[in-house]
């Protein structure tokens, strides 16, 4: 899968997105946000931030940093940053998942929100997170991950070669991800309509994995 693919994608999306992936998306985004930032005075960061529809639900006495590759999404997060006067939020950038501009330990924790399966490198892009992320500190995530289901997981193995070229990992088991990614789960739990996406819950247990 090719980083440019999914910039493509974003950019084509970044004015709908609200409207396609806002309220059905929302319950996993309320329950991330409540399980990570769960102390005053906390320091997150959120990767792949995209248009901001979880910065309300950040505590007014936290201090949020948002990455993402898309500069469109951004400028639609920087907007609602200001229109609803979010202070919580210290900074939003352009960043890419998988090389974070920022130094070891930075961030008391971690949220990755539907953003697993759409890097190319599912491995690197954990390593980083736990990174910047302190020793024991929260690591939150939630994705789609290949279904349980004969049915499903049969469509999903289908549409995955068309699924790669818009910058989307369609055939992403759970298992294999949390293998190669070195996260130490603590809770998985089902998420949003049906239960079809998954809430993981890590403790981040140092050393990383480091990538050349």
């Amino acid at each position: 899968m090719d980083l440019r693919d999914t910039i493509r994608t974003y950019r084509l999306f970044s004015g709908s997105y609200d409207i396609v992936f806002g309220p059905v998306f929302h319950p996993g985004r309320k329950e991330a946000v409540r399980i990570a930032n769960d102390r005053p005075g906390q320091r997150l960061l959120e990767v792949g931030v995209g248009t901001g529809l979880s910065l309300p639900y950040f505590r007014r006495d936290s201090r949020v940093t948002g990455i993402d590759i898309s500069a469109e999404m951004l400028e639609k997060a920087r907007g609602r940053v200001e229109r609803q006067h979010l202070a919580q939020v210290e900074a939003l950038q352009v960043m890419d998942a998988e090389h974070l501009d920022f130094e070891d330990n930075s961030f008391d924790a971690v949220l990755a929100l539907y953003v697993a399966s759409v890097v190319p490198s599912p491995a690197r892009f954990a390593a980083e997170m736990r990174r910047v992320c302190i020793p024991g500190g929260t690591i939150v995530l939630v994705n789609h991950f290949t279904s349980d289901q004969w049915a499903l997981r049969f469509m999903e193995r289908r549409l995955a070669h068309l699924a790669r070229h818009i910058g989307f990992h369609a055939d992403f088991p759970l298992d294999a991800f949390v293998r190669e990614s070195g996260l130490t789960v603590r809770e998985i739990r089902p998420s949003n309509l049906f239960g079809y996406w998954r809430l993981l819950r890590c403790i981040n247990e140092k050393p990383a994995s480091t990538f050349c």
